[in-house]
């Protein structure tokens, strides 16, 4: 199939049963880079959140590859996610986004810090492997000094971001990792889990798989990540992962 990166999103929504209407929360999932919102559903993403009848609204994107090639998934979240999230005046917006799907989301944490509340990452790709390599090298984030970076430079401005980015203050969303210890992408999970705190950081056996994010996926909901949406504008993870 072919895609053009033109015109608004493509969603799929998902209605908590009885969510209040005063403390209304939504989730954002942005998959893959060659996968759709309908794959989300099939692997039980959904599912999992009323299974545990957590008071969650789902916004599934069609965040294509495409959107990120032609440099507008920025836009295009601003104008169909943020726009509409912020006319439908919900309490909390959270972003959770897998593989290229977490560099979305971190783009529209890092454009729109005072509206998102959280943000999960699952075997996010960060950058490629051969720049991800060379920072490791050089002691990861804290030792890396950008300098001079190019503004049409999407990875090299995000790790910017991501250096700058300071766990626990409460202007900026906080950010919840999860991989597998044999992703192909580990070693830049394992590069931003150093710069985030313990709690926040999920490892597990498994590799770039929907299994795995899967399993994941139902650890951070079981952390009490949303039940307590309606009454902390900044929620944190509240207990050790599975390092």
């Amino acid at each position: 199939m072919t895609y053009q990166a033109v015109g608004p999103m493509n969603t799929i929504h998902d209605r908590a049963p009885r969510q209040d209407g005063a403390n209304r929360v939504l989730l954002v999932m942005l998959p893959g880079a060659t996968h759709a919102p309908e794959d989300l559903l099939q692997h039980g993403f959904v599912r999992a959140l009323r299974e545990r009848r957590l008071p969650v609204d789902a916004m599934l994107v069609d965040a294509h590859a495409d959107y990120y090639l032609e440099r507008s998934i920025g836009e295009r979240l601003a104008k169909d996610v943020m726009l509409p999230a912020r006319a439908a005046h919900y309490r909390q917006i959270w972003l959770m986004g897998i593989s290229l799907g977490g560099m979305g989301a971190l783009i529209c944490a890092r454009d729109h810090p005072d509206e998102i509340d959280g943000v999960i990452l699952l075997a996010p790709y960060l950058a490629n492997r051969g720049t991800v390599a060379e920072l490791v090298r050089r002691g990861g984030l804290d030792a890396w000094q950008p300098g001079g970076i190019n503004a049409e430079d999407d990875e090299q401005t995000l790790l910017a971001w991501l250096k700058a980015h300071c766990s626990g203050t409460p202007a900026l969303p906080a950010i919840h990792l999860g991989y597998g210890t044999a992703d192909r992408f580990a070693a830049a999970s394992e590069m931003l889990a150093q710069r985030l705190p313990a709690e926040c950081v999920a490892a597990t056996q498994g590799g770039h798989d929907w299994k795995t994010w899967a399993h994941l996926w139902e650890h951070f909901l079981d952390q009490g990540l949303f039940s307590g949406s309606a009454t902390h504008d900044r929620p944190r993870a509240q207990t050790a992962t599975d390092r």
